[in-house]
């Protein structure tokens, strides 16, 4: 973390510094409720943060866990602190308190709409949102079918298809549709589903019932649509078509056609003959309604900062 030294006219010494937001209200799902609180946890802290954490209600024991780890740590009182509590009236609450500084929400399009208005009530908050999508996995006649068939699998089922970036709109050129369709059902089919702490298992079960009802509406979970294109123009503004730009994946054996669809699609994130790869270092966010600002990486340590401009006028003899 550090500031700039800008030449600028005259007798001026001007420098930049970084400095932290403040206290920091940060609100995360239950799918990856872990992994989530690592996200951000991390850069707020190495930005000199303090934080509010409110983990979500199905799944507080990892989060209060953490936060008695922190304790034994010697972390100073009042650096982390862990609030559990259902989001719409916890979560709600952060928002609003007009002393947090900064929120920053994973979850739901729908409640991202609802941080970004309660959040300025009280004061004006600095707001990062990682929403939902509707993510495109793009499959071009030039590519290997089994690496297409294994990459569209891992990216409906990872976490049982509760993963916000899940590859849910699949397009398959035409050449190679039919094959693909029927070679998808029959990977489905093979999947053993059951506990999923019996490594036998493939397809674990969904976080709660309620969850598993909300899959016959806004789907969150294993359910895949299969479309026909011809064209890779075409195709582009197919998957544009959509209020969400979280990611996409592209399956091809031509880089020129890989980098032309990377370039059209407007999403956070574009896997080439990949899908669900992450890493602490690469930015990770959406366009459109699929969020504001990123998380990981430089881009995500920047989300934590505000930076200040000092300008210092030196004596006249001082200068060359």
């Amino acid at each position: 973390i550090h500031g700039s030294v800008i030449p600028i006219s005259g007798p001026y010494l001007c420098y930049t510094k970084a400095e932290p937001v403040g206290v920091c209200a940060q609100i995360i799902p239950w799918n990856f409720p872990l992994l989530m609180m690592a996200w951000k946890l991390g850069p707020a802290l190495a930005a000199g943060n303090t934080i509010v954490l409110k983990p979500a209600e199905q799944t507080p024991l990892s989060a209060l866990r953490v936060g008695e780890l922190i304790v034994e740590a010697g972390f100073p009182k009042g650096v982390v602190n862990i609030v559990p509590g259902v989001g719409a009236e916890a979560g709600r609450h952060l928002a609003q308190h007009p002393n947090v500084d900064k929120v920053a929400f994973t979850g739901s399009t729908e409640v991202g709409y609802q941080i970004m208005r309660t959040s300025h009530v009280s004061n004006l908050k600095r707001v990062t949102l990682e929403l939902g999508g509707k993510s495109v996995n793009i499959i071009l006649d030039d590519a290997d079918i089994d690496l297409a068939i294994q990459q569209s699998q891992l990216g409906l089922f990872m976490n049982q298809g509760q993963c916000c970036i899940a590859g849910t709109r699949v397009y398959v050129q035409e050449g190679i549709y039919d094959e693909f369709v029927k070679r998808t059902v029959e990977a489905a089919n093979a999947r053993v589903v059951g506990d999923p702490f019996d490594p036998k298992t493939d397809q674990g079960s969904q976080i709660d019932e309620t969850q598993f009802e909300k899959i016959l509406g806004y789907i969150f979970g294993p359910v895949v649509s299969i479309l026909k294109f011809k064209t890779i123009d075409e195709v582009i503004d197919r998957a544009n078509d959509s209020v969400y730009g979280l990611g996409a994946g592209v399956v091809t054996s031509n880089i020129d056609n890989a980098i032309k669809i990377s370039n059209g699609i407007r999403t956070g994130t574009v896997y080439v003959n990949c899908y669900d790869v992450f890493d602490s270092n690469t930015p990770f966010g959406g366009f459109k309604d699929s969020g504001i600002g990123r998380e990981n990486g430089e881009l995500g340590l920047r989300n934590y900062l505000e930076h200040k401009t000092v300008i210092i006028k030196r004596p006249e003899d001082s200068m060359p």
